[in-house]
């Protein structure tokens, strides 16, 4: 019976990720590019997307009363963004491009993501509601600094590199069919992924209470599993740019994915979870 359970938490999970990789994910790029968006913000709107089965999978998990379950899941999946990030980076030969300031930046506010919560459960500091306002604060303070450092010392050198490679590929204006088709498609991804998250949730519930598997092990492993579409768009981000003398627009765009990813995951996604926990207790 806990092997039932067990396969249906992999299979349910599996689902969830596969609509947010080859579905949400992948329209929001034809999104993006649809309406000749800039790298920083493509990298923005992916951090959003890709964070959805984090958002379910806390939400659900605070539903059922499984707040540890959240908070592993939200700082596994924080650590694993941060690790991939790198491999990428590492992989398509990109070291160089991490020298601009502003990139530096961003990845000391992605370590702080995952320090931040390191140093709570140290400290003892619990997710209460009287977290929530430092939470928002921190996020909009994260903010702010990403936009201001990228202002100051990217945003030139990224508005002379994109409109060279518009020139040189002709990039086709937007379509407003296009823009329609796929703003339908990520409805139908959101609706998916709501009855999958309801599936999911009940079969967490099922394994945490009946058959006495740890929360920080399930928290854990819903980690690893809801940080597999950031993997993607962090190849799949600077694949986009190979080649076209560009490369540092596809870091832009991963960097950007990965801080917004740990951002929401940390600041909002979290806060969401302390307030519903709060509600049903």
């Amino acid at each position: 019976m806990m092997f039932y359970e067990f396969v249906k938490f992999i299979i349910y999970t599996g689902i969830i990720v596969g609509i947010s990789k080859y579905i949400l994910v992948s329209t929001l790029r034809k999104l993006a590019e649809n309406l000749n968006l800039k790298a920083k913000t493509v990298g923005n709107i992916a951090g959003m997307a890709t964070s959805i089965p984090e958002l379910l999978t806390v939400v659900i998990s605070s539903t059922k009363g499984m707040a540890q379950t959240g908070i592993y899941n939200i700082l596994s999946s924080n650590i694993i963004n941060f690790l991939q990030y790198i491999a990428s980076i590492i992989f398509n030969k990109n070291k160089n491009t991490l020298q601009n300031l502003a990139l530096k930046i961003d990845l000391i506010l992605v370590i702080l993501t995952i320090l931040i919560p390191i140093a709570m459960e140290t400290i003892g500091i619990g997710l209460d509601l009287y977290v929530i306002p430092i939470f928002i604060l921190l996020y909009l303070l994260f903010n702010y600094i990403n936009n201001n450092t990228h202002k100051l010392y990217l945003q030139k050198e990224e508005t002379m590199l994109e409109k060279k490679i518009e020139q040189e590929e002709d990039i086709e204006k937007g379509n407003t069919r296009k823009t329609v088709l796929y703003i339908a498609i990520l409805v139908f991804a959101g609706i998916l992924l709501f009855v999958t998250g309801d599936l999911l949730g009940k079969t967490i519930e099922s394994l945490a209470k009946e058959f006495k598997i740890s929360q920080t092990i399930i928290g854990i492993l819903l980690g690893i599993t809801t940080s597999i579409p950031e993997l993607i768009t962090f190849f799949e981000s600077q694949k986009h740019y190979h080649g076209k003398k560009g490369e540092i627009l596809g870091v832009v765009e991963a960097t950007n994915n990965l801080l917004t990813s740990n951002l929401l995951n940390l600041f909002i996604i979290q806060t969401i979870g302390i307030i519903i926990l709060a509600i049903i207790t």
